[in-house]
């Protein structure tokens, strides 16, 4: 996934609009753009502003992850868990133990 393609995603996910964000960022809508479109690259201090106004890594914007299915996986995971509201967050987490422990219970060897 391309740069263009994950601030799309993470504008589509927080409603958030071009402008909206342009404006946060002290950039030019139309520079914005062009992030987006993939027909120019920010520079270091705009990604660094980016991955904080989204509160995602660097590493996430640019998908330099060594496994990027698993990358993927865990940016939308990720994704959901901060989309919720607190109590939901809680309940997630709650959930994902659960899934982990019916997970180990059943790889752990049969007696």
């Amino acid at each position: 996934m391309s740069l263009g393609e994950v601030l799309r995603n993470l504008l589509d996910e927080r409603d958030i609009s071009q402008k909206e964000l342009a404006d946060s960022l002290g950039i030019g809508s139309s520079t914005l753009g062009n992030y987006i479109q993939n027909s120019r690259a920010p520079d270091y201090d705009v990604l660094k502003n980016l991955a904080r106004f989204f509160d995602v890594s660097i590493d996430y914007l640019l998908e330099h992850e060594l496994n990027q299915d698993e990358s993927l996986n865990v940016g939308e995971v990720v994704r959901i868990y901060r989309s919720l509201s607190a109590d939901h967050q809680e309940l997630f987490l709650a959930h994902g133990k659960v899934l982990l422990a019916h997970n180990r219970k059943n790889e752990s060897p049969q007696s």
